[in-house]
């Protein structure tokens, strides 16, 4: 991990693959974001409902102990009601191939063209811990025991 001193931040190097030339790489919007935008490589529509697999033209060599995250962008999600299908998705410290993104218009009536170079999800790089997990007869105890869904009173089961 390297300084920026003149932006007072830390930041990861990336090992990044563009393989289209004619689309921007992952950039931040605005000093301090959280997501580096990701752009489309193809010109498509996404009709109501409809849910589609888009290339970015990007791959990536994350250190180990970190992962990309694919969140959707606010603006599309709110304005139009496109989201990642997955989210978040996540790209593996060991995954070198383009990464994708399953975009999908959850508006009931009205479809959206995206044109190439479009901005249409964000990447968030996250560290990770890696768990090593230990086979036991019993769990120990905790306030809220084995309530699932809604144990906490946000959901109530019918």
């Amino acid at each position: 991990m390297t300084v920026d001193l003149a932006a007072g931040a830390a930041t990861l190097t990336v090992e990044l693959r563009m393989l289209d030339d004619g689309i921007e790489p992952p950039s931040y919007a605005q000093p301090g974001d959280a997501g580096a935008d990701l752009r489309t490589t193809i010109d498509f529509h996404l009709d109501p409902g409809e849910r589609r697999l888009v290339p970015t033209g990007v791959a990536v060599a994350l250190p180990l102990g970190t992962v990309g995250l694919i969140h959707p962008r606010s603006g599309l999600a709110t304005k139009h009601g496109i989201t990642v299908v997955n989210t978040p998705g996540t790209i593996d410290a060991g995954y070198r191939g383009e990464i994708h993104v399953c975009l999908l218009n959850t508006d009931q009536r009205r479809g959206m063209i995206f044109s190439r170079g479009d901005r249409i999800a964000q990447l968030v790089i996250q560290k990770v811990e890696i768990a090593s997990f230990v086979r036991v007869e019993t769990l120990p105890e905790s306030a809220r025991g084995t309530g699932g869904f809604g144990s906490t009173g946000g959901f109530a089961a019918r």
